[in-house]
């Protein structure tokens, strides 16, 4: 019997189109350490996971201080264009409305994401969304995808069990992490991963569009008794 019904989001890919937001951050990040910047296929392909982990993806072969320096500048820098207003990272069409639909229908809503806390409210927050989320979870207090540990504190913290749970999300770290904490895991088609790797990584169902989310998620775990 389903008792609570909690919805966990990811955040870049999955709420906020944050791709040339991102790039542009870390285009300025590795300039100011002396290195060429990234391709954007290879930032997307690690979005989704820590800064930290990206950081070392994009530079191997670098050692940990100079990840660790990039990784400070870009924390800065992305700090400094929300704050001046350069950086706004888009929501997804329909994103907000399905926000408030799921909430209507007594879901409880989460985020799991590799952004940083303090990146993460300053997104939301931007949106008007901050309030809609009963409970936020970010690398700060976790490690990163695909540990299944900020679905499990999300979970924690919110009462639900893992028959109650949904994670959704556009990349396979998210798929992975649902499968990890054993939950039930729903990709979108408007991220940063096909919708194929999706499927491959555990996603159940793979939304095409925020319009049917809510009545999917709906079908995957009904209302509580």
């Amino acid at each position: 019997m389903v008792g609570l019904r909690l919805a966990v989001f990811d955040c870049d890919g999955t709420l906020v189109d944050s791709l040339a937001g991102i790039d542009a951050v870390m285009h300025e990040a590795f300039a100011r350490h002396g290195f060429p910047g990234p391709g954007a296929d290879d930032v997307r392909g690690f979005i989704g996971l820590e800064l930290e982990a990206v950081i070392k993806g994009l530079l191997p072969g670098k050692g940990p201080e100079v990840h660790d320096n990039v990784a400070a500048s870009y924390l800065e820098i992305s700090d400094q264009r929300r704050r001046d207003g350069s950086r706004k990272d888009p929501l997804y069409p329909g994103a907000a409305d399905a926000v408030r639909r799921l909430e209507s229908r007594g879901w409880l809503l989460g985020v799991a994401t590799g952004k940083s806390l303090h990146g993460l409210r300053q997104t939301l927050h931007g949106h008007e969304l901050l309030d809609r989320f009963v409970t936020l979870h970010t690398p700060d207090t976790s490690p990163g995808k695909p540990n299944p540990d900020m679905l499990i504190r999300a979970m924690d913290a919110t009462g639900t069990r893992r028959e109650e749970a949904v994670m959704i999300g556009d990349t396979t770290y998210d798929m992975e992490m649902a499968v990890n904490a054993g939950v039930a895991a729903v990709g979108v088609a408007w991220g940063y991963h096909p919708a194929g790797d999706l499927r491959d990584a555990g996603a159940g169902e793979v939304a095409s569009s925020f319009a049917e989310l809510p009545d999917l998620l709906d079908r995957l775990i009904g209302a509580p008794a």
